[in-house]
């Protein structure tokens, strides 16, 4: 018997018909047929009986499929190794971050990344941005960039890089000629942010929770083009990365304003489930990431 047998017999069983059988293994119903009348003269017994218009394993079929399943299965993970022998490793790393802002420096690092491996699927999941230690630890991801940290056992934190958050205003808005502005300043502002919740959110966290103050007005928008062109307008002020926010300094008319006199600072962790075993491709990526932010 070959394995093109094997395939025929799994096929069928699995999809319930000859027809469907015929769309998944590619062959015309004649070739069908005949592999299976080959695969019975072999065996020298029938694998199908006809009931109602149905295809029933014999007793020998149900042998037989049994064992098809062992020897592909078999046969598909020894594929697999040489191919990762050959090739490299094969898999897949879905990550996730807090905020939206982070998402401007990820892809160049994953592209980077995937020169390398190119048999590692790299998935960015979004959905899962603002909750990513939750979806951590749901299995919704493989790895969370937080710069918020929870106490729980079953998450290991490993430091990536540290940025600043700095206040982007328009230059004819009353804080461009500021060194610094501190909690109280945010008190008859309009203040816009990416998302909501509030808690999420780094200057609330950091800054106007624990001086329990409130801005004037809040709006969450999005998209950072539309808040950069409020900001622009002296419409509202917006804190972001001072990374991110450099290179709309160049030509259009936004200051940034450091938060407190000596900066806000923040670190960024990569989080990953504390109590599992991961493939080298996994740790490969983590020292990759660790290395090409930092140089960035």
């Amino acid at each position: 018997m070959e394995i093109r047998h094997l395939r025929l017999i799994k096929a069928i069983v699995e999809e319930g018909s000859i027809t469907k059988a015929i769309g998944k293994l590619h062959l015309t119903q004649s070739a069908l047929s005949h592999q299976l009348k080959e695969s019975e003269y072999q065996l020298g017994t029938k694998i199908f009986l006809r009931t109602n218009k149905k295809l029933i394993l014999t007793k020998a079929g149900e042998k037989l499929y049994e064992v098809a399943n062992e020897i592909l299965d078999k046969l598909s993970e020894t594929e697999l190794q040489i191919k990762q022998m050959v090739f490299g490793e094969f898999g897949e790393i879905k990550i996730s971050t807090e905020c939206f802002s982070s998402y401007h420096w990820l892809p160049s690092v994953l592209k980077q990344f995937h020169h390398l491996y190119p048999n590692v699927e790299l998935k960015i999941v979004t959905e899962a941005t603002h909750y990513p230690l939750q979806k951590l630890l749901d299995n919704v991801i493989d790895i969370g960039i937080v710069s918020d940290q929870i106490k729980d056992d079953r998450i290991k934190y490993l430091e990536l890089f540290q940025d600043e958050v700095v206040m982007a205003v328009s230059e004819n808005h009353p804080w461009a000629n500021k060194k610094y502005v501190i909690a109280e300043d945010f008190a008859n502002e309009h203040l816009i942010i990416h998302s909501l919740p509030m808690e999420t959110v780094t200057i609330h966290q950091m800054v106007l929770a624990p001086a329990n103050i409130t801005p004037k007005k809040v709006t969450p928008l999005p998209l950072t083009e539309a808040s950069i062109e409020m900001v622009k307008a002296d419409m509202g002020v917006m804190s972001m990365a001072k990374w991110a926010l450099q290179p709309y300094l160049k030509n259009s008319p936004i200051k940034a304003i450091k938060i407190g006199k000596n900066g806000l600072k923040r670190k960024h962790y990569i989080a990953i489930r504390a109590e599992k075993e991961y493939p080298d491709y996994f740790n490969h990526f983590i020292g990759f990431l660790q290395t090409e932010i930092n140089l960035q």
